[in-house]
């Protein structure tokens, strides 16, 4: 496999991937029309962290970690390093000492479409890091890829420069054009859930906020007391 690396691709505005940083994934995606989830199948090696950054993008072939080691170059403050492989693979491809090399550039996490490894070093060093698989299978460097491609995940495609937010919840995706538009779309669902919380810790309930009692009637759903239901039973 031939490859390319491509060199200061165009990255989503900074600020806009600050504010995205101050919502959560399931926000997000809900801001761009329920999109740009990676699978459930990539979670995170810790807890209670979210991070933000600029996509970095590997394409690299299973078993073999020579990509990212060219990508590391190509890596700066505020990117998230994003790696998949050109058919599945679940081998260890990232682990302490990229970390390492990474955190002293200023790379703010991983997301690996394979697996990983050193998971316990990495919570140690506060490196943050989503992947598929956690495993000890070790790598080869002996075969060419790409890095600052269009990579797909999970059916979806990560461009560098889009801005990647990882949480507790998994992994989504936003497109570089689309960052500003969906810190708009993400703040005005905040505040109607702001709106909402307040409703219902003031004891409405969502049947009526949402106008779903109309909803439970128009599909056939009936109440009955437990004496009518125990009295319609064989």
């Amino acid at each position: 496999m031939s490859g390319v690396i491509v060199t200061n691709p165009p990255k989503a505005d900074l600020k806009d991937v600050e504010a995205l940083a101050g919502f959560g994934v399931a926000t997000v995606s809900e801001a761009m029309g329920r999109t740009g989830l990676l699978g459930p199948e990539i979670r995170p090696v810790q807890q209670g962290v979210r991070v933000a950054g600029t996509a970095v993008t590997v394409l690299s072939w299973p078993g073999d970690n020579l990509m990212i080691h060219a990508a590391v170059e190509q890596c700066g403050h505020g990117d998230i390093l994003v790696v998949t492989t050109n058919s599945p693979c679940t081998d260890g491809l990232f682990g302490e000492l990229f970390a390492t090399a990474l955190k002293q550039r200023g790379v703010r996490g991983v997301v690996l479409g394979t697996g990983i490894r050193d998971t316990q070093e990495l919570r140690e060093m506060g490196f943050a890091a989503w992947s598929r698989a956690v495993s000890s299978q070790g790598t080869v460097k002996a075969t060419g890829g790409s890095v600052n491609v269009p990579i797909a995940i999970d059916g979806q495609v990560i461009r560098p420069g889009d801005v990647i937010l990882a949480d507790d919840d998994g992994v989504v995706v936003v497109p570089r054009q689309r960052a500003r538009e969906t810190v708009e779309n993400a703040e005005a669902r905040e505040a109607k859930e702001a709106a909402t919380r307040a409703a219902f810790l003031d004891g409405q309930l969502g049947l009526d906020r949402y106008g779903l009692r109309d909803t439970l009637r128009r599909l056939g759903v009936e109440y009955r007391t437990y004496e009518e239901y125990a009295g319609e039973r064989p």
